[in-house]
């Protein structure tokens, strides 16, 4: 795994973390925080594909 996809992997785990450690009534920091790790998640998956980590092959065999 590269570097940088390690680094939006354990952003988009602490964005969780903080969600979850957050009060009921800060729902807007709440939501913040959970598209903030959507945001780092995606990141994680384009930075898998560009470091060939998943390989793509359009032909079904």
């Amino acid at each position: 795994m590269s570097k940088a996809a390690t680094s939006f992997l354990i952003l988009a785990v602490m964005a969780l973390a903080t969600d979850q450690l957050l009060a009921p009534s800060m729902e807007t920091m709440s939501t913040l925080a959970k598209a903030a790790a959507a945001i780092f998640a995606s990141l994680f998956v384009a930075a898998l594909f560009v470091g060939r980590r998943i390989k793509f092959d359009p032909v079904l065999r």
